[in-house]
C-alpha cells in the first residue's frame, strides 16, 4: 500500500488539544502515527509542511451538492476550501426516494435548492440506488446522505397535505427503516419545504423513533426561525421528548428579534437537559439562501408543482397567494417574506433571458419588469417553473458571532451552487478560520479546528473522520495560519479561498496550492452500518 509521511507540520488534531509540532504517516487510507515519526522509512511520498498547519479536512455537515455530485468528479468550491467529507440529504427534500410517477414535479420543486441537470436519472428507489450513483461517479470527496422525510412521504402520500393515517405512517416507518439499513446518516426535514411542511408533530415522533432504533441524529430546519421560534423549539422538545432521539438544528438562525436567540440557547439547553445530545450547525454569515419558492404558501403548493404553476397562472389564485404572503404570519416570517425586497436578491435561474434578472434585488426586478416586486417574483417563479434560488439579509455579526461561541455548534456551507451564489459556497471554512478565530480572536485556532472537524464528524456519527489520530481516515487540509481567509464576497462570490495549501482525501492529494487532481477519484460514499 502507498505510504505517506508529512513532516515539519503544526498538527491542529482537531480534538482541542493544543497545537504541536511533529509528523504523521499515513499507510493507504489510514493515519498509522502522529506526532514523532520515524525520518528513516521508505516513503514513497514525502510532503514538506513546511512548519504550516495540518488538520483534519474539514466536514459540511448541511450540503447541497445533491445533483451535482452526480455529474461533476469533484465539487471544486467545496475542495479548494479544505471540504473533504459533505452531508447530503439535507432540508428533507433531496434524492431518494424519488418515485417515477412524481419524478418531474419533484425535480421542479428542489431545482431552486439543489439544482436541477438533464444529464441524471430523477428516479430512485432507495437511497442504496443514490450511493451507488455517487460512486459511479468516481468523486474526489466523501459523501455521506441523510434519509429525506420529504421524499419519503412523496413516496406515500405524494404532495398531499393530509394528516398520514396509520397505514401510511408503518409505509414511511419502513421506507426510513430500509434507508436507515442502507447506511443513510439521519433523518433530515425541512418543516417550510414541500411536502414536509404538511407534517404533523406525530408523524415526525414516529419517524424519530426509528432514527433512534439506529442512534441516527434528526437533522431540522425547523418550521419557524422567528418570532415563533420558540414555538418551533417547543415542538423540537416535544419530538425529543417522545423519541429519545438525537437532535440537530440546521443553520441555527434567529430571523426576527435577535435579543431571541438568548432564549433559544435555553431551549437547546433544557431539551438536552432530557438527555439526549442536541447540536447544531451555522454558517458565517449575515444572510442566508434558499429557493425562492420557499416564499409562496404551503397550500399553493399541494399537488406538486405542476398545481402550483397552474395557481400562479390563473389571476384569481394568484391574488390569493399574494394575499397571503403578505399578511400570513403561520410561516417562516414576515421577515424573510413580505415587504423587506431590496434585502432579497435572486441568486440563480436556468433560462437565458431571465439570466439578467440574477444578482438583483426583488425591488430591481419588479423596476426592470416594471411590476410589483412581488409580481415580478411570482412572474419568474412561473417562467422557471419554480427553480429560482434566493439570496436573503437577515441579521447581524453580533448574532452569528453568539451563535458560534455556543458549544453546540459547528460550522457548515448550506450552499447552493447554482447562478451568483451565496459566497458561503466558497469560503465557509477560511472564513471562520481567518476571521473569526485570528482577527477577532473569537477563539483559539484549535477550538475553531475542533468545530470544522471532529465536532462535526460527531454530530453526524462519522466515526473514522475528524481528527489526526491513529486509524483514523486520513482526509487532511495543510493552510497557513496566518494568511487563510474567504475572499470570496456577494458582489463576487465565484473565488478560492487564500492559504489553503494542499488537501488530501483518504491519503491521496486532490489539491496541491492552485492545482487540483481532478481524476484522483479517491473518494468514498460514507455508509453508516
Amino acid at each position: 500500500m502507498r505510504k505517506t509521511m508529512i513532516k515539519n507540520a503544526k498538527i491542529y488534531d482537531g480534538t482541542k488539544k493544543p497545537a504541536f509540532s511533529g509528523g504523521i504517516i499515513i499507510i493507504g487510507d489510514t493515519i498509522t502515527a502522529v506526532g514523532d515519526v520515524p525520518a528513516s522509512e521508505d516513503y514513497e511520498t514525502i510532503i514538506d509542511a513546511g512548519g504550516l498547519a495540518v488538520c483534519p479536512g474539514f466536514i459540511d455537515t448541511h450540503s447541497h451538492s445533491d445533483v451535482l455530485v452526480l455529474t461533476e468528479k469533484v465539487i471544486l468550491p467545496k475542495i479548494r476550501q479544505g471540504i473533504t467529507t459533505e452531508v447530503l440529504g439535507q432540508d428533507g427534500v433531496a434524492m431518494a426516494p424519488i418515485p417515477a410517477e412524481y419524478a418531474e414535479d419533484w425535480r421542479r420543486n428542489i431545482g431552486g435548492l439543489n439544482g436541477d441537470s438533464d444529464q441524471i436519472s430523477w428516479v430512485y428507489d432507495s437511497i442504496d440506488d443514490y450511493f451507488r450513483a455517487i460512486e459511479r461517479q468516481s468523486s474526489c470527496s466523501n459523501f455521506a446522505c441523510l434519509s429525506p422525510h420529504g421524499n419519503i412521504r412523496l413516496a406515500v402520500m405524494g404532495f398531499s397535505d393530509k394528516p398520514a393515517t396509520d397505514e401510511e405512517m408503518i409505509q414511511m416507518e419502513t421506507i426510513l427503516d430500509r434507508q436507515l439499513r442502507e447506511g443513510a446518516a439521519g433523518l433530515s426535514t425541512g418543516l417550510i419545504y414541500i411536502p414536509c411542511v404538511y407534517s404533523q408533530t406525530e408523524e415526525l415522533v414516529r419517524l424519530c423513533r426509528v432514527a433512534k432504533k439506529y442512534n441516527r441524529p434528526f437533522v431540522v430546519h425547523q418550521r419557524n426561525q422567528d418570532e415563533k421560534i420558540l414555538e418551533s423549539m417547543d415542538e423540537l422538545m416535544h419530538i425529543v421528548r417522545e423519541s429519545g432521539v438525537r437532535l440537530h438544528i440546521s443553520h441555527l438562525q434567529v430571523a426576527g428579534d435577535e435579543t431571541m436567540r438568548f432564549d433559544l440557547y435555553r431551549k437547546m439547553e433544557e431539551i438536552a437537559a432530557l438527555g439526549v445530545e442536541v447540536t447544531a450547525d451555522q454558517y458565517p454569515y449575515t444572510a442566508g439562501s434558499t429557493m425562492m419558492g420557499a416564499m409562496i404558501p404551503a397550500w399553493a403548493h399541494v399537488g406538486g408543482t405542476s398545481r402550483l404553476l397552474e395557481r400562479l397562472a390563473d389571476s384569481k389564485e394568484r391574488e390569493k397567494i399574494k394575499r397571503d404572503i403578505l399578511i400570513d404570519d403561520e410561516r417562516e416570517s414576515k421577515t424573510l417574506n413580505t415587504s423587506n425586497y431590496d434585502r432579497t436578491y435572486v441568486s440563480s435561474v436556468n433560462k437565458p433571458h431571465n439570466q439578467k434578472f440574477v444578482g438583483k434585488n426583488l425591488t430591481e426586478v419588479g423596476e426592470m419588469t416594471g411590476k410589483e416586486p412581488i409580481d415580478a417574483m411570482m412572474d419568474l417563479l412561473l417562467d422557471e417553473e419554480n427553480k429560482v434560488g434566493k439570496i436573503q439579509f437577515y441579521t447581524t455579526e453580533e448574532c452569528i458571532m453568539d451563535h458560534m461561541i455556543r458549544p453546540e455548534v459547528n460550522m457548515c456551507t448550506d450552499g447552493l451552487l447554482g447562478g451568483k451564489p451565496h459566497p458561503r459556497v466558497y469560503g465557509t471554512f477560511p472564513r471562520f478560520l481567518g476571521k473569526y478565530a485570528r482577527e477577532n480572536e473569537l477563539m483559539s485556532m484549535e477550538e475553531a479546528v475542533y468545530k470544522t472537524t471532529k465536532k462535526a464528524a460527531d454530530a453526524m456519527g462519522l466515526k473514522d473522520r475528524g481528527s489526526l489520530e491513529v486509524g483514523k481516515k486520513a482526509d487532511l487540509v495543510i493552510f497557513d495560519p496566518d494568511t487563510i481567509i474567504d475572499v470570496a464576497t456577494f458582489e463576487n462570490p465565484r473565488q478560492y479561498a487564500q492559504g489553503i495549501k494542499r488537501v488530501l482525501v483518504n491519503g491521496v492529494t486532490v489539491v496541491e496550492d492552485d492545482k487540483v487532481y481532478e481524476n484522483a477519484a479517491c473518494g468514498t460514499v460514507i455508509r453508516l452500518l
